[in-house]
């Protein structure tokens, strides 16, 4: 029997849903269950085939059990390795390569040093910041955000110069990014799932969380959602993310990539809708019984090399000069 693991934390409607999906199907040899640990041994397997991770970054000891799992054999929604070394200063840099749009972002020091560092630790910093620079490359108003956060943590809208460093004394020991707000007419937000599937979703990051998948149908431009399709579809495969949101703020007709890092994204009924839920789940399921069907043929990519140049998706990543003639003009 090959198992699916689900590996969850405090969420509640989807990984009990995809779990009845899964067995609902009633596909003979495959099962679906949350994960089960104790203590984890070294090099051993985990028993399953396919686990979905909605949680390990959260959790050291999660993330540690998934890639001793990929190492013996499992397959993990999604990559371990690779989401343990992503960051959104370097996804964004990867995008503009890619030819994708992105708002003008810079990459600054930590406000306050981290607790094992100090002033030696840090002699190659410029000092003072060249601040008049880094404005007139941004621009306001901005926002200022963590380079690896989530969740809209520590994310602050930043209108002046005082603005801005009113809130950068507020970011402790975090390292941050400014970037220039986009002034958007449509906002979206993308699940993709598998690499292939994609859910365009209009979004309003202004309204209070609870409020802010619209569920009015898409009544958008057909070129403009295509557009936004193939965006989402080149991020995610260069990324190697099986399940992701990509969100895409709207300006003059240019959808610019503002959120792609989002390996664990939030899937709850009660946020995204039953409409929404529904196609999640069943997409998910879908992808989950795929890779357990194919288990045997499974051999992880766990190579920095491999996986920083593209080795084990060469064929499927558009080269840039392709991908900006036909989606952008850069």
């Amino acid at each position: 029997m090959k198992k699916i693991g689900i590996l969850f934390g405090m969420e509640n409607t989807f990984p009990g849903a995809l779990v009845e999906k899964i067995n609902s199907r009633g596909i003979d040899g495959i099962c679906a269950e949350f994960v089960h640990l104790g203590g984890v041994r070294m090099a051993q397997s985990s028993g399953y085939a396919v686990i979905v991770d909605r949680i390990s970054h959260d959790m050291p000891f999660y993330r540690a059990f998934l890639k001793n799992a990929m190492l013996t054999g499992t397959q993990v929604i999604n990559n371990p390795f690779w989401w343990s070394a992503d960051d959104k200063f370097f996804n964004y840099a990867l995008a503009s390569r890619l030819g994708v749009s992105v708002p003008p972002t810079i990459l600054l020091p930590h406000k306050k040093l981290p607790p094992e560092l100090n002033d030696r630790s840090v002699r190659n910093l410029e000092y003072p910041l060249d601040w008049d620079g880094i404005f007139e490359h941004i621009g306001f108003p901005a926002f200022l955000k963590p380079f690896d956060g989530g969740g809209w943590r520590d994310v602050f809208h930043v209108h002046n110069r005082q603005d801005f460093f009113a809130a950068y004394d507020q970011s402790r020991d975090l390292c941050m990014m400014l970037q220039k707000a986009i002034d958007f007419t449509e906002y979206f937000r993308c699940f993709v799932v598998g690499q292939q599937k994609v859910r365009i979703m209009p979004y309003d990051p202004r309204r209070p969380h609870a409020e802010r998948y619209l569920m009015a149908p898409l009544v958008y431009d057909t070129k403009l959602l295509k557009r936004v399709e193939k965006a989402a579809l080149i991020l995610c495969r260069a990324l190697g993310y099986d399940f992701n949101t990509v969100e895409f703020a709207v300006q003059n007709g240019i959808p610019y990539a503002i959120d792609f890092m989002n390996p664990a994204p939030d899937a709850d009924l009660h946020s995204v809708g039953k409409e929404h839920f529904d196609w999640i789940v069943d997409a998910v399921a879908e992808l989950a019984v795929k890779k357990a069907k194919a288990s045997e043929k499974f051999v992880p990519e766990l190579r920095w090399a491999g996986l920083l140049s593209g080795e084990s998706s060469a064929k499927r990543v558009p080269k840039k000069s392709a991908v900006a003639q036909s989606l952008f003009t850069i």
